[in-house]
């Protein structure tokens, strides 16, 4: 049964799931419902087996404002103890809570595609550097906020976007918190393609999602798996653990169907 969200939406549609950004008139600002509801969904969209890919976007006018400052300025009640020590400790938990709802993108299995329109601000740009490709409409425009209220991005922008587009352009952005456009982004290759409208992009993600869902199970998600452990490690440890995984995995009715559909010709389906 589908999970019951307070700040995101979620619904099935064949083997695809679209998870749904769902404060419009709030831009989306993340809120501590939202950072549960993120984790949540992508906790369902991993453990069910029908599902495939799941497709990252917002409601309204923006993907996301980034965090919500009343959420914010919270955090102080939140964490308080007589104790400055354990108040400490228990800020520390909260932002390695946040962190873990991020990663939960990287710990499903499934294809995690994010599709930007309008605003991707602060908190924003930490949840789609996790995404396994991101996408967005003309009309996307992105900028890390952190630095302007004084704070240091700490949920996975600084760890995960160097990666992403380098370490210059990253540090220039991080630096001066300056806003790039949809343009630029596709220059800097943080989203792989741009589309003319929030339209299109919605229509053109969710046939990249088809693609990917008519594809081995087994194997996409061993794909996903290969190159997330290779961005932390070493070739010699990536090409172990591949062939590692390929002699535990690859003699699977997949690898059968596959070949089958092959060799007559046709079109193969596969066991969720």
């Amino acid at each position: 049964m589908i999970p019951l969200l307070e700040a995101v939406s979620l619904t099935v549609d064949g083997a695809v799931a679209t998870i749904r950004l769902n404060r419009p008139d709030k831009l989306n600002a993340m809120n501590l419902a939202m950072w549960h509801d993120i984790r949540t969904a992508l906790r369902y969209v991993d453990e069910t087996p029908a599902i495939r890919v799941a497709i990252l976007e917002g409601e309204g006018k923006a993907f996301t404002a980034g965090i919500d400052l009343q959420m914010m300025t919270g955090v102080g009640a939140q964490v308080r103890d007589d104790c400055d020590g354990r108040t400490r400790e228990n800020l520390r938990r909260v932002i390695l809570d946040l962190q873990d709802t991020l990663t939960s993108l990287e710990r499903c299995r499934k294809p995690v595609l994010a599709a930007v329109h309008g605003a991707c601000v602060g908190g924003g740009i930490d949840l789609i550097c996790c995404a396994d490709m991101r996408y967005c409409a003309a009309d996307a425009w992105f900028t890390i906020k952190e630095i302007d209220i004084g704070m240091v991005a700490d949920v996975g922008t600084l760890q995960r976007l160097p990666r992403l587009i380098g370490d210059g352009m990253a540090r220039e952005l991080a630096y001066t918190a300056r806003k790039f456009d949809a343009a630029e982004a596709r220059e800097m290759r943080l989203v792989n393609r741009v589309f003319e409208s929030p339209d299109a992009l919605r229509a053109g993600v969710r046939a990249i999602a088809d693609v990917i869902a008519a594809k081995s199970p087994l194997s996409v998600r061993g794909v996903k798996e290969m190159i997330s452990y290779a961005r932390d490690h070493t070739v010699a440890d990536g090409l172990n653990y591949v062939a590692t995984w390929n002699a535990a995995m690859l003699m699977s009715s997949d690898l059968q169907a596959a070949m089958t559909a092959g060799m007559s010709n046709s079109t193969p389906t596969f066991r969720d």
